[in-house]
């Protein structure tokens, strides 16, 4: 870990901090510094700010800028489950325990790998040499569909739904105990958790705007089936609110959770994704079906 300090001058009073410190580390995107600054690595005399927090002049501003760790990604023959696939994307169901891009700890066996044998280095290259044709993500122990793009204009395309809001997507979850209404909404703001880099948390100072929608749609003795819509997309979303309400998704013991045997990790999974294709204008919506473990589960619940 390398700790930079810089002293801000009173020609940049008025900048956002996140475009300061990305036009200062030349070579490190601005998406890289931001998640610097979410993930608490960035202090303005002495205390946390957000991205968008913009600078007076005469500041000290401290970095823990990690070390670099050279990465090269190369493609495998994985076995992909496509539900879709044209000239400008993909839309891939993504198996429980695989990774979605490379990072340090998990250097091959990603969606990445996979999508890159696949698609013949025809992938969109706006997210770097790292997360080619990766325009979002979901956890490793998380299930289903992602759209994977082919080219830079799908990617801006379907990064500007992101951005907006348009795109559907509906999770299927297994929550921990009964809820006490039938459906509801989640508005809490989340950030990193300062005590574990791990987790993510209710965080109403420096967290970003988060919302989930839920509605219960089975209810067994000790759990409830879920339908989840994201209208944000922050990182541990689903899990962060579903603990925040007293109902820990099964299996998730990051966020409070009790295990359910050998199947490790959160039952939830991404089985509706819905949004306009870049290309045609049309409207195009997929589902994927519950992965066989997580069927599995709730017959023995329903037992």
């Amino acid at each position: 870990m390398n700790e930079l300090r810089l002293i801000s001058e009173w020609e940049d009073g008025g900048k956002r901090l996140d475009a300061y410190l990305s036009g200062y580390l030349e070579g490190y995107s601005r998406t890289y510094v931001q998640k610097l600054i979410d993930g608490g690595a960035v202090l303005v005399d002495g205390k946390l700010r957000k991205c968008s927090w913009r600078l007076s002049g005469e500041e000290e501003i401290t970095v823990d800028l990690p070390e670099r760790e050279t990465l090269s990604v190369e493609p495998e023959n994985i076995p992909l489950e496509i539900a879709y696939e044209d000239d400008c994307l993909m839309v891939v169901n993504k198996p429980k325990g695989m990774v979605v891009h490379p990072a340090p700890g998990h250097k091959t066996g990603t969606l990445v790998n996979a999508v890159l044998y696949h698609a013949a280095g025809s992938l969109s290259g706006i997210n770097g040499v790292l997360r080619p044709g990766i325009v979002h993500r979901i956890d490793k122990d998380t299930t289903g569909l992602l759209i994977v793009c082919k080219n830079d204009l799908a990617h801006e395309s379907i990064a500007a739904q992101l951005k907006e809001h348009s795109i559907t997507r509906r999770y299927t979850a297994l929550a921990e105990g009964r809820f006490k209404e039938p459906e509801g909404e989640v508005n809490a703001p989340i950030g990193r958790d300062a005590g574990n880099r791990l987790r993510m948390g209710i965080d109403y100072k420096n967290g970003r705007e988060a919302v989930t929608r839920y509605r219960v749609i089975e209810e067994f003795r000790d759990y409830s089936l879920l339908h989840c819509r994201l209208l944000t997309g922050r990182t541990h979303q689903i899990r962060v609110h579903m603990a925040s309400l007293g109902h820990p998704l099964a299996g998730d013991l990051l966020y409070g959770g009790k295990s359910l045997g050998k199947e490790p990790g959160q039952y939830l999974h991404a089985g509706l994704i819905g949004f306009v294709h870049p290309r045609t204008g049309e409207y195009m919506e997929f589902e994927a079906p519950l992965p066989a473990y997580f069927a599995e589960r709730l017959k023995k619940l329903e037992h």
